[in-house]
C-alpha cells in the first residue's frame, strides 16, 4: 500500500508538472519591458487633415506595437515650428515627426525631388515605386547622410493628388497676370514661380491664411480641399484654381532621429517602417472621400468659384520646368549641388519614361468611360 501510494503521488506530481508545462507553452509570450515612448511632431495645425493623417500613422504604430512601443504626437509649434522639425530630430530635441521632404530645399535644392519632384511622374504612386524600387530611396540616403550628415532616417509615405494652382482674389487667364504677384509655395515650386516672374513667400500651412487676409500676399497654394477648407481659404479668396504642374507629385515624409531608431530593437523599426506603407494606403482611400466632399462644399456652400487652370497657364510652367531643372543640374557651386541633383533627376527621367509610358499605353481611358456614364447627368 504505501509503495502504490508513493507511485500514485508520483504520477499525479509528474502530472501536474507536465499540465504546468502545457501552460506555459500555451500562454502567449507577453513582453514586460518598459514601454518605449518617443515624441513625435507633425508639421501641420491640429485641425488640419495632414495632421489626422500623422494621427492615422501614429496610431499603426501603437497598435502594432502592442504596448511595447508608443509614438506621442504633437502638433506644428507645440516644440519647433513647422520649418524646424529636421533640425530638432536631427539634434534629438524631437524623436521623429511628420513633414514633407520640401520644407529642408533650403538645405540642398535635391530635397525637393524628394516629394515634389518636376511633373515626369504621372502621379505620386509612381514616385512612391521609383523611391521604393528604382534606386530612389538609397539616393535619399546618400542626400539625407552622405552630404547633409543628418542624424535621422526617413521614410516616403502618402501619395497625394496634383495640387491645385491655388486662391486668386481675382480671376486670371494669361501666364503674365503671375508676374509680380506675391505668391506663396514652397521647395522647387519655388523657383519655378520665380521664373515666372513671382515674387514667392514660404510660409507654413498655418501662416498662410492670415497672410492672404493682411494682403501680405497676393495668392497661395497649400495643397488640397479639405486643408484649404478647415484652414479657411474661402474665406479670404474666392477664386480657386484647380491642375497645376507646379506641384503635381508630393508624398509625405516621416522621419525618426537616426540613433534613437537604430537603438530599437528590429521589430520596432520594421512596426514603424510597415506602419507608414499602410497609412499610405489608408491615406489614399481616406482623401477620395473627404477631397471630393469639400470641394462640393467648398463650391456649394461658400461661394467659390472652381476653376481650370488655363492651358496658357499650364504650358508656361512646363517651359520654366526646363529652364529650372537645367539651371539646378548645371550648378557648380558646389560637387553635392548640381551634379548630385542631376544625379537623382537622370533616375527618375529613367524610371518614369519606362513606367509612365507602360502606364499610358497600358491604361484605359477614365475620361471616356466616366463620360459614358455620368456626363449627361
Amino acid at each position: 500500500m504505501t509503495e502504490n501510494t508513493a507511485a500514485r503521488r508520483g504520477f499525479l506530481k509528474a502530472g501536474a508538472a507536465a499540465a504546468t508545462a502545457t501552460a506555459i507553452l500555451a500562454t502567449p509570450q507577453v513582453s514586460r519591458a518598459q514601454t518605449v515612448t518617443l515624441r513625435f511632431q507633425s508639421t501641420w495645425p491640429q485641425r488640419d487633415i495632414f495632421h489626422e493623417f500623422a494621427q492615422d500613422y501614429v496610431n499603426r504604430v501603437n497598435s502594432m506595437a502592442g504596448g511595447r512601443l508608443r509614438l506621442e504626437l504633437l502638433a506644428a509649434g507645440a516644440v519647433v515650428g513647422a520649418f524646424q522639425l529636421l533640425d530638432a530630430v536631427h539634434s534629438g530635441t524631437l524623436d521623429g515627426g511628420h513633414g514633407v521632404s520640401a520644407y529642408w530645399f533650403g538645405r540642398n535644392r535635391a530635397f525637393s525631388l524628394f516629394g515634389t519632384t518636376p511633373p515626369w511622374f504621372g502621379d505620386a504612386h509612381q514616385f512612391l515605386g521609383w523611391f521604393y524600387y528604382g534606386g530612389g530611396q538609397a539616393l535619399y540616403r546618400e542626400l539625407m547622410h552622405d552630404i547633409l550628415r543628418m542624424n535621422a532616417v526617413g521614410f516616403q509615405t502618402g501619395p497625394m493628388p496634383t495640387q491645385p494652382l491655388g486662391w486668386f482674389r481675382n480671376p486670371i487667364e494669361r501666364a503674365e497676370q503671375i508676374r509680380g504677384l506675391r505668391y506663396r509655395t514652397v521647395g522647387l515650386a519655388t523657383d519655378l514661380f520665380q521664373e515666372m516672374g513671382a515674387a514667392v513667400v514660404a510660409l507654413p500651412g498655418g501662416e498662410i491664411v492670415p497672410a492672404l487676409e493682411r494682403g501680405v500676399i497676393d495668392a497661395a497654394e497649400f495643397n488640397n480641399p479639405s486643408s484649404d477648407r478647415i484652414l479657411g481659404f474661402p474665406d479670404v479668396a474666392k477664386n480657386y484654381y484647380i491642375q497645376s504642374y507646379h506641384q503635381a507629385v508630393e508624398t509625405f515624409e516621416v522621419l525618426f532621429n537616426r540613433q534613437r531608431f537604430d537603438a530599437l530593437p528590429a521589430e520596432h523599426q520594421a512596426i514603424i517602417r510597415h506602419a507608414s506603407e499602410a497609412a499610405s494606403s489608408d491615406m489614399s482611400w481616406k482623401l477620395q472621400d473627404r477631397y471630393s466632399a469639400d470641394l462640393l462644399a467648398m463650391q456649394q456652400q461658400q461661394q467659390v468659384n472652381v476653376r481650370t487652370t488655363p492651358t496658357a497657364i499650364l504650358d508656361a510652367q512646363l517651359a520654366a520646368w526646363d529652364r529650372v531643372i537645367a539651371r539646378q543640374e548645371a550648378d557648380t557651386t558646389s560637387p553635392a549641388t548640381g551634379a548630385f541633383f542631376k544625379k537623382v533627376t537622370d533616375s527618375q527621367r529613367a524610371w518614369c519614361s519606362r513606367v509612365g509610358n507602360f502606364f499610358l499605353r497600358y491604361e484605359v481611358s477614365a475620361v471616356r468611360s466616366f463620360n459614358h456614364f455620368f456626363a449627361r447627368r
